[in-house]
Formats: C-alpha cells, sequence, structure tokens
C-alpha cells in the first residue's frame, strides 16, 4: 500500500482567500475530513489560522489540507473573516476542531512548521496515519 501523502496548500490571508477557502469546503462537502480553526500568538498578540483537510479522491493517496495561515486576529468579537468561515462550517453542518499551536514565525523554514502542525495533527488523530 502507498503511503498517504498528506501536504498544507497555502492560500492567503485576505477576504478573497478566506471566500476561496469556504468555497472549497462548499464544493467538497463530501470530502471535507475536518475543518480546523488554530490560534498561536505572536509578541503577546494572538492569531488564527483557518483550514479544512479533504478525504483522497477515489484511491489516490493525496490528502490535502488548506488553510489560510496566521492572517486572522483573534479578537472578540471575531472578525468578518473568521465569522464568514464559521457561518460557512455551520452551513454545511461541520464543527471545527480548534487548537493552540506554535506560531510559524518560531521556525526557520515553512515546511518545517507544516511538518510540526501535521504531527500535531496525527498525534491527536485528527488526520489519519501515513498508511
Amino acid at each position: 500500500m502507498l503511503s498517504l501523502i498528506q501536504r498544507f496548500i497555502e492560500l492567503g490571508e485576505g477576504y478573497g482567500d478566506i471566500f476561496e477557502l469556504c468555497e472549497l469546503a462548499k464544493v467538497n462537502k463530501n470530502r471535507i475530513h475536518r475543518a480546523f480553526i488554530f490560534t498561536s500568538k505572536k509578541e503577546s498578540k494572538e492569531y488564527c489560522s483557518i483550514a479544512i483537510a479533504l478525504k483522497p479522491i477515489n484511491s489516490a493517496n493525496f490528502f490535502p489540507i488548506y488553510i489560510c495561515r496566521e492572517g486572522i486576529p483573534n479578537t472578540n468579537p471575531s472578525t468578518q473573516r473568521l465569522l464568514t468561515f464559521q457561518t460557512t462550517l455551520d452551513d454545511l453542518k461541520i464543527i471545527p476542531v480548534k487548537l493552540d499551536i506554535k506560531h510559524s514565525s518560531i521556525f526557520d523554514d515553512k515546511e518545517l512548521f507544516y511538518q510540526y502542525v501535521i504531527g500535531v495533527l496525527r498525534l491527536n488523530h485528527l488526520i489519519p496515519p501515513l498508511q
């Protein structure tokens, strides 16, 4: 059996990117494995990343996780970008998993950050193991 390739696909952090992520969720609603809201801190400010993980198509071994990384301030009340994502998930009857993670700025490389997040997700059984 081929091992499962789990990879983050990064979108931007603006409104257009949030709408793109929401549209990906709507179009792929039957493929959604989980949705995530990650929070992280940098210089005493909190930021949110939002993501959806999609199940592989047919017998493909690719497990994509689309993400808008750390562009949303975590404020009370929530920003419009976060509310847009939450409304989309509500419409799809999906409850997002909320996790605190390290901010990507503490990693020397963005790929190391994504390996760290994949490790956190696997350890918490939120995405499938490699095989």
